[in-house]
């Protein structure tokens, strides 16, 4: 047998405060967490801006990471020996599972916007591509890092093994609501994963519920959809992410209008050109981002320079509700108006939406078609949760759509210059 299959001299412990403790016992996660590009993970934060709102969240994903590895190694230990469950893929299910965010970039969604990159595809690239990782997972097999990746991509063609990790129900939800509500300090994120772990068992195509779980199943849904707009929607961490946006998309913009950087931004040519190599891709983290914004603070340009001093110095956007449905009249307007008040609104004016699916049920033909959660009664047939549970069917399919204005409390305020303009928007934005 190779040794990369075998285990380990003596098992590996993390502390961890979330699951008290993380066993690594197989060589091959071992090397794997030792690898360059997963020890970049340390340097990205799970949470993007939300340190503006929750200070404690400063965790990474190489936490949840780790993390959502334990809990896949958890669920397999209780599938063992269970009909449907094949043992061999148990390596692959624990590789996938620690490698499933390897792609994030730093201040993930906002960087993904702007410069249209997508963290799956750098997933990929990093599992399949020239790096220490794909050099770990070819000691198995040759064909094992195409597994590995199908399976992230939800392509693979066991279900099973799938669903661990990518359901609505699967290792990587249960670690990261837990995580940022340990981390962010709020009580929403807790529910009875032991309970949930204890009571889950394979199928064919996927994990289902014994139906004496149900009510820790509900549990989790509801503690899901409160993180959601408690804590990940949170409109002072979504007025961080407008700001970040708008200063990558101003430093873009400046850069391919040939503007002249006080010091060149070496880090970000391939990004402004989107030519982005993986090797380019991989020097990114938040400290090299987090460099650039200090740097930028003495730029010529008075737009970057300020950004990025309401960012380093959480100098925050103010916000009010917008309904785009009674609203959308004034929008041309309000932008008219920040121009007369010589205020930039492509920069400083920001209408900002969230929504969120807490939980959905199959429904063929749909463009995102969501494997649904099953339980399974006593008599052993199987039936999809919403069917049982009154709670979970109250909510299944309502999506709840968030829509907030931004713009710069401060800038209205200073009445010296365009004081007449200044009172209109601020008439407007009160409506």
């Amino acid at each position: 047998m190779s040794a990369i299959l075998g285990k380990l001299e003596e098992e590996k412990v993390f502390k961890d405060p979330v699951h008290r403790y993380i066993h690594v016992r197989d060589q091959l996660i071992w090397e794997l967490i030792g690898t360059k590009e997963f020890q970049r993970l340390r340097r990205v934060r799970q949470l993007g801006t939300t340190f503006m709102t929750f200070h404690g969240a400063e965790h990474s994903r190489f936490n949840h990471s780790l993390g959502v590895y334990e809990i896949t190694r958890r669920i397999i230990e209780v599938f063992q020996g269970r009909p449907h469950w094949d043992d061999e893929e148990r390596l692959l299910c624990l590789s996938a599972a620690l490698l499933h965010d390897v792609g994030h970039g730093p201040f993930s969604h906002s960087f993904e916007k702007v410069f249209n990159t997508d963290h799956e595809e750098w997933t990929r690239e990093i599992i399949l591509g020239k790096t220490e990782i794909n050099e770990v997972l070819l000691k198995v097999a040759s064909d094992f890092p195409q597994k590995v990746a199908d399976v992230i991509e939800k392509t693979y063609t066991n279900k099973l093994v799938v669903s661990l990790i990518s359901s609505q129900i699967d290792a990587d939800r249960m670690d990261y609501l837990q995580r940022d509500a340990y981390y962010t300090g709020v009580s929403y994120g807790h529910f009875d994963m032991e309970r949930i772990l204890r009571v889950m068992r394979p199928t064919e195509d996927q994990v289902v519920i014994k139906q004496s779980g149900m009510h820790a199943i509900e549990d989790y849904i509801m503690s899901r959809y409160q993180m959601y707009w408690q804590v990940y929607f949170h409109p002072v961490t979504r007025s961080a992410e407008v700001i970040l946006s708008k200063i990558l998309q101003r430093s873009k913009e400046l850069y391919n209008a040939g503007y002249a950087f006080k010091q060149d931004p070496v880090h970000f040519h391939s990004l402004f050109r989107e030519k982005l190599s993986l090797d380019d891709y991989l020097r990114l983290d938040e400290s090299i981002i987090l460099y650039y914004f200090q740097i930028w603070l003495e730029e010529d340009d008075r737009i970057l320079r300020d950004l990025c001093d309401r960012f380093l110095n959480r100098r925050l956007f103010k916000y009010v509700e917008f309904n785009p449905n009674q609203q959308m009249n004034d929008w041309p307007v309000l932008q008219q108006l920040f121009k007369e008040a010589n205020i930039d609104p492509t920069y400083y004016l920001v209408i900002d939406s969230s929504s969120d699916l807490p939980y959905d049920f199959y429904r063929p033909g749909e463009e995102e078609e969501r494997l649904p959660i099953h339980l399974l009664l006593p008599n052993g047939k199987i039936r999809e949760l919403s069917r049982e549970s009154d709670v979970v069917e109250a909510i299944s399919g309502k999506k709840r759509t968030d829509h907030k204005l931004y713009f710069p409390l401060d800038f209205l305020q200073d009445e010296e210059e365009f004081s007449d303009v200044k009172q209109k928007i601020k008439e407007l934005l009160e409506k």
